[in-house]
């Protein structure tokens, strides 16, 4: 920016902790246009200052020196393609951590003023792209989750479009005699209603339903897919705007589970068995025809089990409650007996399982299923651990099997391998390896059998999975979300569950795929940067094709052309800047975030002489988590080493090794990366950002050994939202290991 106003904040501690007139000299050495102060700037009289230096065009660019950047959002919130707004937290990071009027207090602020100017005045201000899009939603998958999914974003006033593998909607519930309750009486079964809602869906005018069909691709980006769907009637071409794939899940193969008996008898049978034979109205046992004095079931069956299903596939018990109420109601005189190792049954739930406790000749027992015997035209289930013994055995007619939920998604195992493929192809290893990998590629590149989508996407043609098969959304702050921007997934193929949440997922699916087709109209970023109207820009003629954006990209961004050269979609991008932190030959800026403006900003840190005994530490801290943990710790009087200058960045994937070199060069004494856990059970919200920033160690090592510096002067930290407690203890305990290593020997250079 050419014309940089600066306008500082004296409340909340800001002006005791700091003299006005030090921030004023510092801002007049850097040229700026005008230097203003307000006792409290986020005022309307405040705010007013600040608006009406943009209005009448004295500046461009706004630097506003008060609280955290995550807070007063709204009232700091200026047009973005007239002013850049730069953000300098004088609040936490300095009156409410430091001691007030102390000399490293004020030259903290003094480097945190030098610091937002020097962004500034590198920024420029995007310009807005507003996009035609196509309002149409696509679902795909017609069981529960997709037809209430189609029914909410038609409701919202979007065309719909919904796709069904099968002949017929209604999907899994659809075979269902009774559904568990969801509304009051809780504690008795209710009738499906599963007819009513299939027929509202294919009554409504917005909604058009495509049965025995499937995506043959899907092109394109947020607002503007092209989908090639194939149908009884042949190949369509159809546009659509935002996809919400529901595609259900199936049970666990009960052929892998003979340790429970399937396979030693034919009245050993299934849920899915059962449920045929209930919705027949004929309860007999498949080995003699005959209705079963009792019917046992056993929980768990392949699910929380190391050898088969790790997770609990949250279905199976309520789904075994209710056959023991259909037979109990339908099927009098017949006993039932469940045996499990924990009932399932969250909130009103509770109260149906309460209620079927009470039928009579029902019994339930917790244990452990040691193994099935056939003896006397009978079934024996031996039990260890139970409630009503050590170890007993149950005699019955009929044995179902509560097999676990697997999703409906493409292939994982071969979604990965495909992957790794690429990726040794890519490193160019030994003649031999890239062969082999080139055969598996060439093998598993439409994973066949198992595509749903067929998106033609870089990264691969379907979402990515978890271990599991579940799909890989950043499931603690947005389940909907998938690494496919704009695609959306809702259902048992997002996670294990049972219909009532089904059908609440599919209304949030499609709640955020009608969000996403307004923010795509505007040219603005989904989730976590919500609005943010920057797109990056690619000095492409500098580009040696090493791939590292579109391989590190977490949500498939970037396509490549035949010479492998980015192609960038800009409504796929969630603007994380992982693809700035990975590019070596530092291509790709956004106007409001680039590697000069970080680099400037480290250039205008005042590193003190040895003499001076006042180390400088930089640490870059992820505005999602690490950044929040700080804030938080700063709310609560946590008092902070005063060598620490803060940058807030996207995410430590953004983070370019450039600045770590640059850092150590101009004689910064460390270095902190501070940012989310790594892990599905506790996930960054770009993914894969603080894993990247990890496996990039390698190279900030190369540059600490090109340096002959002390590795231990860069540290790694995962600080998850409630870290705050631990933010004081990290600083400390680096302070220390920077006492010990010694000042930085390129001090004064």
């Amino acid at each position: 920016m050419n014309n940089v106003g600066v306008f500082v904040c004296t409340g909340c501690d800001i002006g005791a902790a700091v003299p006005l007139e030090n921030l004023e000299k510092v801002a007049g050495g850097l040229g700026v246009a005008t230097f203003q102060s307000h006792e409290n700037l986020c005022s309307p009289e405040g705010v007013a200052v600040i608006r009406g230096a943009v209005e009448d065009g004295s500046v461009d660019g706004v630097v506003i020196a008060a609280c955290s950047h995550r807070a007063k959002i709204e009232e700091f919130r200026f047009d973005p393609t007239k002013v850049h707004t730069q953000r300098v937290c004088l609040r936490e990071q300095v009156a409410w951590t430091q001691p007030h009027g102390h000399e490293d207090t004020i030259l903290l602020a003094e480097d945190l003023l030098r610091m937002g100017v020097a962004q500034s005045q590198k920024y420029t201000t995007p310009g807005r792209l507003g996009e035609d899009v196509d309002r149409t939603v696509m679902v795909v998958g017609g069981g529960l989750a997709g037809l209430k999914a189609a029914q909410a974003a038609a409701g919202m006033g979007n065309p719909v479009l919904l796709v069904e593998a099968s002949s017929q909607l209604g999907g899994y519930v659809a075979g269902l005699k009774d559904l568990v309750p969801e509304v009051p009486p809780y504690d008795r079964l209710h009738e499906n209603d599963m007819a009513a809602l299939v027929a509202a869906v294919e009554a409504d005018p917005d909604i058009t339903v495509r049965t025995s069909s499937s995506t043959r691709n899907i092109d394109g980006q947020p607002g503007q897919f092209d989908v090639e769907l194939v149908g009884p009637d042949g190949t369509e071409n159809i546009k659509v705007g935002a996809i919400v794939q529901a595609t259900g899940a199936r049970p666990y193969t009960a052929d892998k589970l003979g340790h429970l008996g399937y396979g030693l008898s034919a009245n050993v049978v299934t849920t899915q068995d059962l449920e045929l034979m209930l919705g027949s109205g004929e309860l007999k046992c498949p080995g003699d025809g005959k209705t079963p004095e009792r019917v046992l079931f056993i929980q768990c069956a392949g699910s929380r089990d190391a050898d088969h299903l790790k997770y609990c596939s949250s279905e199976c018990c309520s789904a075994s409650l209710r056959q023991v109420a259909s037979i109990h109601r339908d099927h009098p005189g017949v006993e039932t007996a469940v045996v499990y190792r924990d009932l399932r049954t969250p909130g009103q739930l509770e109260h149906f399982y309460q209620g079927v406790q009470e039928l009579p000749g029902s019994l339930f027992t917790r244990g452990e299923v040691a193994g099935v015997e056939k003896a006397n035209g009978r079934l024996t289930v031996n039990v260890t651990g139970s409630l009503l013994g050590d170890d007993i055995s149950v005699d019955a007619d009929l044995v179902v099997l509560a097999t676990g939920m697997v999703p409906n998604a493409a292939d994982g195992e071969a979604i990965r391998e495909l992957r790794d493929a690429r990726g040794r192809i890519e490193r160019k290893e030994s003649e031999s390896q890239v062969a082999a990998a080139t055969a598996v590629v060439a093998d598993l590149e439409s994973h066949d059998g198992t595509q749903i989508l067929n998106l033609n996407y870089r990264q691969g043609p379907d979402l990515p999975v978890l271990d599991y098969n579940f799909n890989d959304s950043h499931f603690i702050c947005f389940p909907y979300e998938t690494r496919r921007t704009g695609i959306y997934a809702a259902g048992a193929m997002r996670a294990p569950m049972e219909p009532a949440q089904a059908a609440e997922d599919g209304l949030g699916a499609a709640m955020k795929a009608v969000q996403c087709l307004e923010m795509a109209a505007r040219g603005e970023a989904v989730h976590p940067r919500a609005g943010d109207i920057s797109v990056p820009e690619f000095a492409l003629q500098r580009c040696t094709q090493c791939k590292r954006c579109t391989e590190e990209c977490p949500f498939g961004t970037l396509n490549e052309d035949t010479d492998g050269t980015p192609k960038y979609n800009e409504l796929r991008c969630r603007r994380c800047g992982i693809c700035l932190g990975s590019c070596p030959e530092r291509i790709i800026s956004f106007p409001d975030y680039s590697v000069g403006g970080v680099a400037a900003a480290i250039k205008s840190i005042e590193v003190p002489d040895e003499e001076d005994e006042k180390p400088r530490v930089l640490a870059f801290m992820c505005e999602n988590d690490a950044l929040p943990a700080f804030d938080e710790a700063a709310k609560r009087g946590f008092q902070l080493p005063p060598w620490v200058r803060i940058i807030p960045v996207r995410c430590l994937g953004a983070v370019n090794i450039v600045w770590i070199a640059d850092s150590l060069s101009s004689g910064i004494d460390g270095i902190m990366l501070m940012g989310c856990k790594k892990g599905d059970d506790y996930q960054c919200h770009y993914i894969r950002g603080s894993e990247l920033a990890d496996r990039r160690m390698t190279n900030v090592q190369e540059t600490m050994d090109r340096l002959t510096l002390e590795s231990e002067r860069v540290k790694i930290h995962e600080v998850a939202r409630n870290d705050y407690a631990r933010i004081p203890e990290m600083f400390e305990e680096f302070m220390e290991t920077i006492e010990e290593v010694g000042p930085n020997p390129y001090k004064g250079f």
